[in-house]
């Protein structure tokens, strides 16, 4: 319980990492600053993967004083993602949006294509589902190109071998690669870091995190028309979040920023964990994700993290982590 006759903070309150204070902008900060083209100070961007989450880091992108940025090329498997992309970053950056028809791929091997518009030391951003991660990082290391993705990068254990892999051949070429972690990108958090490690509070013997809300992104996967969505593939990738082999599901995608950030606070990875998840009545929905997760994380010298997420509606929300 907080003591509210207390009018100092407590220790509880100190170190919660609530969701009120945000990024203004991940990519802007990692991969824009220090990356060029050979012989041009100009960046020009690919962007892979044109939903929400791609356009919103493109705009990021072009809304760096690092430029001048430039966006050339655009990929999706689905048409009316990237017109609308297109449409909307060209009203908001008019200048910086020169995307002609024929730099504008639909398809699997659009990625590859988009790429193939930049140079070395230009800037992909790939923001498709993460099944697709490991390959297309794998292009981007190719041929040269820094690199920002989305997270959650992986899906499984397989695809999280592959991309620490991945990462080492693009450290070996000094490219530059940044992840839409968020919580990393916070300045409070990051003095909330350095407080810790100056030991103002001591050694963190217990973390405990929180992702409860009601249903986010395609979580929730409603069972396919095929009338209207002819292809299961591509009704699976539109609901990605809803199924394990596209996203990891709800457990990787949502509940990620609190398992960084209390690892980062902790400055040490578990080296075990047991979990648990439950399914109630969910009607139609096809998805394979749990409306709730519990997950026991203990560290290399016993100190533990009580994660709790839920996706339930009308329940009570709540975004925190606390030491």
């Amino acid at each position: 319980m907080h003591d509210t006759n207390h009018s100092s903070p407590s220790r509880r309150d100190v170190l919660k990492f609530g969701s009120g204070i945000v990024a203004s902008s991940a990519l802007a900060g990692i991969a824009l600053p220090s990356v060029h083209a050979a012989g041009s100070d100009q960046i020009r961007l690919a962007l892979v993967g044109c939903g929400g989450r791609g356009t919103g880091a493109a705009g990021d992108a072009m809304k760096s004083k690092s430029g001048p940025t430039k966006l050339v090329a655009m990929a999706d498997v689905f048409p009316h993602r990237l017109k609308s992309s297109h449409d909307n970053l060209k009203d908001e950056f008019s200048a910086q949006v020169e995307v002609p028809e024929h730099n504008k791929f639909i398809g699997f091997d659009g990625a590859a294509k988009a790429m193939d518009c930049l140079k070395p030391g230009d800037i992909v951003i790939l923001t498709t589902p993460p099944a697709f991660r490991w390959p297309h990082f794998k292009l981007a290391i190719d041929r040269g190109l820094n690199v920002f993705m989305e997270k959650p990068v992986t899906v499984d254990g397989p695809s999280s071998r592959r991309m620490l892999k991945l990462n080492e051949e693009a450290k070996k070429k000094n490219l530059k690669v940044g992840v839409g972690l968020m919580c990393r990108h916070c300045h409070a958090r990051q003095e909330l870091l350095k407080r810790i490690n100056d030991g103002e509070i001591g050694d963190i013997i217990m973390l405990r995190a929180y992702r409860q809300a009601g249903p986010t992104g395609s979580a929730f996967a409603n069972p396919r028309n095929p009338q209207q969505q002819p292809s299961e593939l591509l009704y699976q990738i539109a609901n990605f979040h809803g199924f394990l082999w596209a996203s990891g599901g709800a457990f990787s995608d949502f509940l990620i920023h609190n398992i960084d950030e209390c690892c980062w606070m902790k400055g040490a990875w578990p080296v075990e964990a047991r979990g648990s998840g439950g399914r109630h009545y969910r009607g139609n929905y096809v998805d394979q994700n749990f409306d709730s997760y519990s997950t026991e994380y203990t560290f290399a010298d016993g100190s533990k993290l009580w994660l709790e997420g839920r996706t339930i509606p009308g329940c009570r929300q709540e975004f925190a982590s606390y030491a």
